[in-house]
């Protein structure tokens, strides 16, 4: 069966679909785009997702494609179309086509979306898991406003080729002063030497992931103590666990960062109680 994408107004075959030469998320990469994941026939966290869509729409002054009840039908659709039950979609947002120029076009020209959906296999997924991975550290060198979720990810891309050559899964982004900031694509997490679970303020600096939000949501009624406090790289050599969150994975255990082994090296039993908990707290909702 063909894969299909949603384009501009049109269910189209994966592989023909195209947009404009003269789009601004291609040319300027003035657009941005959300990631959801899709777990035995429910999209899990929507709400959040498009909530956190329309901070980012907002924040680059673009407008809505459509209403927001026409696009979950879409998502809907293209999910159906494609047959994913398990899996993700993606959706993107961009400022629309124009002729090529800084600044912004018409106002009354029409954005562009585009909605994609495939099915994943969860067999890498449970390894890493069950075995946990590797992270490198790289120095912040991404601009200012990471908390929108912009399609402009070129440093991001770097850091995760950086990391792959080195044999590592995720790259960690440290400011100036030694302090975690975030994974290439995942907020980062750590369990101190007193059981609390910390992670960076997302007020600046980071993006507010909708996975971090709800794993708050899910820590509650397991007892476990939050901060929402900077740490250190330091701090984070020293943890009892190290886990990144993100959609598509919610939670990986992280056993070493710059070839140093975080606590003994296994994934721990907080990072597991967090992911086991997950689907049974998160948003649920039906395709």
């Amino acid at each position: 069966m063909p894969r299909i994408a949603y384009v501009n107004g049109t269910y189209v075959r994966h592989a023909e679909a195209a947009i404009h030469v003269e789009d601004r998320g291609y040319q300027f990469a003035d657009g941005v785009y959300e990631v959801c994941e899709v777990r035995h026939g429910f999209i899990i966290d929507l709400t959040r997702h498009l909530d956190r869509l329309g901070r980012s729409l907002g924040e680059l002054r673009i407008g809505w494609p459509m209403s927001r009840a026409a696009l979950i039908h879409v998502i809907r659709e293209v999910l159906r179309r494609n047959r994913v039950r398990n899996g993700l979609f993606y959706l993107q947002v961009t400022r629309g086509v124009a002729r090529r120029d800084h600044v912004f076009p018409d106002a009354d020209t029409p954005p562009s979306i585009v909605v994609t959906a495939k099915r994943t296999d969860p067999g890498p997924i449970a390894r890493k898991n069950a075995e946990g991975i590797s992270a490198i550290t790289v120095p912040e060198n991404r601009w200012d406003r990471v908390d929108i979720k912009s399609v402009g990810l070129l440093p991001n891309v770097l850091a995760r080729q950086q990391a792959k050559e080195a044999g590592a899964q995720e790259a960690i982004f440290v400011d100036v002063d030694g302090m975690v900031k975030e994974g290439a694509a995942t907020n980062v997490w750590i369990v101190d030497r007193e059981g609390t679970l910390r992670t960076r303020p997302a007020e600046s600096g980071i993006l507010r992931g909708v996975t971090r939000t709800t794993l708050m949501d899910v820590a509650k009624p397991l007892g476990l103590a939050i901060e929402e406090t900077a740490f250190s790289v330091e701090e984070m050599l020293a943890a009892r666990e190290v886990f990144i969150t993100a959609a598509t994975s919610i939670c990986f255990p992280v056993v070493s960062v710059d070839g140093k082994t975080i606590g003994n090296g296994h994934p721990g039993s907080i990072a597991q109680n967090i992911r086991e908990a997950f689907f049974d707290i998160a948003e649920k909702t039906v395709i």
